[in-house]
């Protein structure tokens, strides 16, 4: 029986393939996965049922099997309807997880349209869609090296 919290064999399987650089995409319920994805990324869908899993859910699981050296949310043009409340909700969240893990790692926004772009490289190699209905809520993990 494995000891990590992640248990889903393929995501174990493409997880264990990533090296230094690599893109992970963890995606809400609202993502167009089947159109917005890396030419060599393979998908894995958990929509179980609206909001289960999270992306939050998710990413705690990933931390506790990879090294994460940079995280990017998906930026909110200021011209969006929801700019003026300020980073979503969800951001917090994502925050205390990476704080939980040891991680020292800063959200760092990228725009909407440059985000889309970001995950179209010949880096990523994974997509998790997730069923959360959180507005705001994908990330895009690069992995990073292990140093014990």
């Amino acid at each position: 029986m494995l000891k990590t919290r992640l248990l889903h064999p393929d995501i174990l399987s493409i997880v264990g393939r990533c090296g230094h650089h690599a893109k992970i995409l963890i995606a809400d319920g609202n993502y167009p996965a089947s159109s917005k994805i890396g030419p060599r990324a393979e998908l894995v869908c958990l929509q179980l049922s609206p909001g289960i899993p999270t992306v939050a859910q998710v990413l705690a699981a990933i931390l506790d099997t990879v090294p994460i050296d940079f995280v990017n949310t998906m930026g909110i043009d200021p011209r969006d309807p929801y700019a003026s409340a300020g980073d979503p909700p969800v951001w917090a969240e994502y925050r205390q997880i990476l704080a939980a893990a040891g991680s020292k790692v800063q959200l760092e926004p990228i725009m909407k349209w440059e985000f889309y772009d970001a995950v179209a490289s010949d880096d990523h190699v994974l997509t998790i869609q997730t069923a959360d209905q959180a507005l705001w809520a994908n990330l895009l993990l690069t992995v990073g090296v292990r140093t014990s």
